[in-house]
Order: structure tokens, then sequence, then C-alpha cells
């Protein structure tokens, strides 16, 4: 749910869909706009009506609070095009039509709107999209530049020979700041500099380039005064889930800091307050907090202004512009209420919607902590509504992907979780090493070392479980897509305390990984090497290499057209389980990446990994 409050604090502009059962992204989606005083709500009506693919995006509130921009896709392509909207919902207009894609809105102080866009693009945007056609793939794909409106059309203010991944207005309306990169954007983020953007000429000056691999650059903002730019630094895995320590640099010139170094937490979004304070939303172990790092011009621990076990839409807080009030405004959840809209001051906030008020969760969730090496983990343990006293309970794990990610309280209320849950399954959420909400040191604790550490991070964490609940430890059962993939697949060569295995979207085999995907540059940081440089620390977290270990009845998917971790990856370890004789069974999903979004594809899925573990954990 995108969520953004109009400069004056009167109105919320969101963009809502309902998620089907089968979980993924929501097939219809609105542009939504209501009134703070809750009574007033438009649905806008797009000119493409409500339907596959006519999205609505990236909405962005003119500085005098009357208008709306957004993006909308043309349905069964790639284009965009952007229009306007009055606050009431009347007056829809187009302003743009592209043949691209348009995403990031922005209105700079003095109402210039600028966008992200690339020109002719042959995919959707991101690596977890599917591959465009083979026929399409150019050596030099198209780069996402900033655009500014202008009459109709686009005047460019970045290089053509870069990708720009995140932007922000200079506070003087006369330039950006970006994250960006030379090249195919969906490989090169993870090389990715700071830069400094000229308005006028598009002109690009490096601002902050990365100290090492292991450190990539997210989510730059400048400050209200102009003269600091904040942005998230630290080994991340993907680009999307941020997590990091916080810099600032002075946009003038000179060194960045580091604000927050040998911090035990990590930040995933930051935003300059109306005060001129730099705020950050920080994963803490099993916390959200928001925090308050004042000017943001020194090392400090900051003041923590909320914390809770809920989970903020997509890490982002979204603050009223010109702050009249110092409105709030973002979406919320936690594992036993859905997703709301929340409104008003700092720890002070309401719920301005209700629209999910009669979906619950009947689940009992236990906080679970344990020890692993010198590590302190932390996870979850859901526990089915059909728990009977004196009766144990088989436990699926489930691994997120990643690896710089983190389980957080995030609503069960579709997809396959929730359907495990309902046939009788607890659930263990842990958050190894390798994950984010415990510093930089913990996120990279799992460099050269994929597989190892944390498993063990793991397999304690199935021993905890059986501590904490009524869970039956010959009955266990492991699953996760992408980097959960992975762990899956490798943990049933390590161990045989798994007695059914589901892997999405997994790899099996490291060094013939690095010749298929589309995003090698993410592996420089967690391996320290090419493989042709290193091949032995790429085969020695290979679980194609100890494959006669493997005893588990093993389901696995994937899309056919997934980029990050292609097909080719998941046939060969199913290749490898029938060669054995061991249970085994794959699905190819035609036409999708590395994200599963067909509700149909979905509903197959979640029917199917149900099956696998109801054969052979009950």
């Amino acid at each position: 749910m995108d969520v953004r409050s109009a400069p004056d604090g009167r109105h919320v502009a969101s963009i809502e869909g309902d998620v089907p059962p089968s979980g993924g992204s929501p097939v219809v989606r609105d542009l939504v706009i209501r009134s703070v005083d809750g009574k007033h709500t438009v649905v806008v009506d797009l000119p493409c009506g409500r339907g596959i693919e006519c999205w609505p995006a990236s909405p962005a509130w003119t500085r005098d609070s009357r208008r709306i921009s957004f993006a909308l896709r043309t349905p069964g392509s790639h284009a965009r095009s952007v229009y306007q909207v009055n606050a009431d919902g009347s007056g829809l207009m187009r302003v743009l039509d592209f043949n691209g894609t348009i995403d990031a809105l922005r209105y700079s102080a003095d109402g210039q709107l600028a966008m992200l866009a690339t020109e002719g693009a042959s995919k959707e945007l991101g690596a977890v999209e599917a591959a465009a056609p083979m026929s399409d793939r150019d050596e030099s794909p198209p780069e996402q530049r900033i655009g500014v409106l202008e009459q109709g059309k686009l005047r460019w203010a970045s290089p053509a020979d870069l990708f720009v991944y995140e932007y922000d207005w200079r506070a003087d309306g006369r330039g950006f700041v970006g994250t960006a990169a030379p090249g195919d954007g969906d490989n090169n983020w993870w090389v990715a500099k700071l830069y400094a953007f000229d308005g006028a000429s598009g002109q690009a000056r490096v601002l902050y380039a990365a100290t090492s691999a292991q450190q990539q650059l997210a989510t730059p903002k400048v400050s209200r005064d102009g003269k600091r730019v904040a942005f998230i630094a630290g080994i991340m895995s993907d680009f999307g889930p941020t997590g990091g320590d916080i810099y600032t640099l002075p946009l003038a010139g000179g060194t960045a800091i580091n604000i927050t170094p040998r911090w035990p937490a990590s930040a995933t979004a930051i935003h300059w307050g109306c005060n001129g304070h730099l705020i950050a939303v920080v994963i803490a172990a099993d916390q959200t907090q928001l925090v308050d790092f004042g000017r943001g011009d020194r090392i400090e621990r900051g003041k923590i202004l909320w914390q809770g076990q809920e989970a903020f839409g997509h890490g982002a807080l979204q603050l009223s512009g010109d702050c009249p009030a110092g409105i709030v405004t973002f979406a919320h959840q936690s594992f036993s209420r859905p997703v709301e809209i929340e409104i008003g001051a700092f720890g002070k906030w309401h719920d301005l919607t209700h629209v999910n008020a009669d979906m619950t969760a009947p689940f009992e969730v236990q906080r679970l902590s344990w020890r692993s090496d010198e590590f302190t983990v932390h996870g979850w343990l859901v526990l089915p509504a059909s728990v009977q006293p004196g009766r144990k309970t088989p436990l699926i794990t489930i691994v997120h992907g990643g690896p710089a990610s983190a389980f957080q309280p995030d609503f069960i209320g579709v997809g396959r979780l929730r359907l495990l849950l309902e046939h009788g399954y607890a659930l263990l959420l842990p958050n190894p090493r390798g994950s984010y909400g415990q510093g930089e040191a913990y996120a990279a604790a799992n460099v050269r070392d994929f597989g190892y550490g944390d498993l063990r991070d793991i397999l304690a964490g199935l021993d905890a479980a059986v501590s904490a609940g009524p869970i039956d430890p010959q009955r266990m059962g492991i699953t996760g897509h992408s980097y959960g993939g992975f762990m899956t697949m490798w943990a049933l060569t390590q161990t045989n305390r798994f007695k059914a295995a589901v892997a999405g979207a997994g790899i099996s085999n490291w060094q013939s990984y690095y010749g298929e995907n589309g995003i090698d540059e993410w592996l420089i940081p967690y391996f320290g090497a090419s493989v042709y440089d290193d091949p032995a620390i790429y085969a020695k977290s290979s679980a194609i290499n100890f494959i006669h270990a493997v005893h588990t009845p093993t389901f696995s998917y994937v899309g056919a057209a997934d980029i990050e971790c292609p097909a080719a990856q998941t046939l060969e370890f199913s290749h490898a389980l029938k060669a054995l004789g061991i249970p085994s069974a794959t699905v190819i999903y035609p036409g999708e990446g590395h994200a599963i979004h067909d509700p149909a594809h979905l509903a197959d899925l979640n029917a199917r990994t149900v099956q696998w573990f109801d054969r052979y954990l009950k």
C-alpha cells in the first residue's frame, strides 16, 4: 500500500487493492483519496477501468494540495501515462503519454514534477520481474533516468548512460541527488554510487562511492535546509529490502559520516522531519522503532520516538510535505492486526481506515530468542488455532529470502502461510545471521559462509521451538523462496531433521548459477570474488556437491522467466533427486519471473505445497 498525505495535511491518497486468497499482489488496484476528518472517501475512476494491469502508482500531491499526479500502466504493455486529478476525485486529465515505465513521481518545493522513466522498456523494472524475451535482450538495455515534466514532455535531468535507482530533489529545486550506475539496471545496483545531478544540464557528479564491496547505497534524502544528504549504507542482497547504517554528507562538499557505527539495529527507511531532524524506521531485534537522530551531523544513538511489534508498509514513512502540524501517515500491520492507514503526530496516531476490520488471525504468536555460536538469534513461533491439549503439532520452518532481509510482524491474512496454519502446521520464522535487525556485523556474518553459520542458527531455532511449544520433533518440514530456496536445498544435504521440503526458486550449484543469472554483481559482496577467481568458495556452499546426503522428499518450483534464480538451478537439483530415487516433484510456472504473480499459479502452488507437506508430515 503506497500512502501519501497532502502538504496541508487535509487529505491522504493511497494505492489499494484486494489481495487474492492465494496471496501475492492485488490484481485490481485503485487510487483512493480520503479526507483526514474521515468524512469523504473517493475512488478515482480510471480511464482503463478496474482490471488487470490498469494499475495506478506513485501518487504525488501538488504543493498547493489541490491535485494529485500519478502514473498509470497501459494494460498489456510496459508503457505508462501520467494523470492528474483533483483532491475530490474530479477533473481527471492526462499530462504525459510515455512509451516506457514511470515511477517515483515527486514535486519540488517550487512545483516542478520529476519522475524516474525508462524509455522503450522491454520488461517491468526490477530483477524479480519476468525477463524480456530472448530476442529483446539487448547488451545495452535502456536506462532509467530522471525526467522533469515540461509542456507534456520529459526533459531529461540525468545522463543517458546512467541507470538511476532512487533520487530526491535538492531543496532549491535546481537539481537532484540519487543512486545510479552505468549499464544493466537489474544487475548493477550493487555497485551504484551516490551522485549529484545538475537540474539544467543533467550532468552527474559523484558525491559518495562505497568503501567496500559489502556496502550498498539506498534511500538518499536531502535535508529540508538543503545542506546535507542522508542515505542508508550496508550489505544488502536485493534492491528494495533496505537495511544498514545511516550516513550523512554535506552537499557543498566534505566527508560522509556514519552516524550509527556499531549500531545493533538496521535502518530500513529515513525521512527529514518537519523540525529538520532526521527520522529513521529501524528494525531492532524483534522491535520496530522510530528514531530521531537530530540534525544528522554527528554520531549519536538517537531518541526512540516509538517502538512496538508492528511492521510499516514497505518500511517507509510518509510525512505531510509542508508539515503544518507534524502529521505522519503510513500503513501498518502486526501479527494480530491487518493493514490499515494510520495518521497523527508521532506516537499519537490513530487509524484513518478500518477497511480490513473484519479480517482475523486466530493464531498464537510467541517471540523466541536463542543462542547460536556467539549470537543471540530472534524469531517467531506461530501456532495454529487447532492445537489440542496434549497433542504435538508438526512444524514447518520458513526461511526468508535475501539473505539480507528479516521476518517482521506482518499480518497473516491470506496466502501460503495462512493456508499452512489452517491445515494445522506450526510455523517457525527465524532471522539467522545475515538478516537485518542486529547491525552490520550480524548482517555480514554469513559472508563467505553461506549455509554454515546461518543453518546452525536455524537448527538451534528448532530446539527453541520444541522447548517453547507443543512441537513434534519427528514431524518437521522446511520451505523458502530465493535465498530461502537455496537454504532449503542446502539444509537437506546437511541434516535429516526435515522430513519434507518445498524449495522455491532455489540455487543448487553456485558455480553454474554464476553464469546463468542476470544479477551476478550481488555475488561479489558475499563470496568476495567471482567464480572464475575463487571457484572453491562457490563449491563449498553448493548443495549439488553434497547431493548423496539427501533423503528428504522435495517439491521444487520456479518461474520460467526468473533471472534472479534461473529455472536451470531448480532443474539441476530435481534431476539429481530423481537420479538418486528421492521422492520429488517440480513445477516451472510459465511467464513468471522471480516473483510469482498470476493468482492461478499462486493458488496451484499453495495447493501443491499443502498437499506435499500433508503427504509426508501427516
